[in-house]
């Protein structure tokens, strides 16, 4: 099992910029992908971008050009880098690690990101 602590949200005007950390409790090096989710009030959770235990990445069409998914895996961290937020990014974003070999899911608690016009 792992735990995972997001930080880093905030509110940003449009335009600005934050950069989502995640935390995990053990190492990721290996076996994990790593990806961020975020839910906006009223909406399902929707998948923003995705690091795969082999390094690809793939990223929402609303968000490509714009975020970019990294991990570091000695210090069992993995960012989401968000530039030119629009207000339509608000919402609550998860960290999300899949342990692929049982397809099991672990959540962090969710970082708030709240962009104003």
């Amino acid at each position: 099992q792992v735990q995972l602590v997001e930080s880093g949200g905030g509110l940003v005007q449009a335009g600005g910029s934050l950069r989502l950390s995640c935390v995990a409790s053990r190492s990721i090096t290996s076996g994990y992908d790593m990806a961020w989710y975020r839910q906006a009030p009223g909406k399902q959770r929707e998948l923003v971008a995705i690091m795969t235990d082999g390094s690809s990445t793939n990223y929402a069409d609303a968000v490509k050009g714009r975020f970019t998914i990294s991990r570091d895996n000695a210090k069992n961290t993995v960012y989401l880098q968000m530039n030119s937020l629009k207000p339509e990014d608000t919402a609550l974003y998860y960290c999300n690690a899949r342990l692929i070999f049982l397809r099991a899911d672990y959540w962090g608690q969710g970082t708030q990101v709240t962009v104003s016009s």
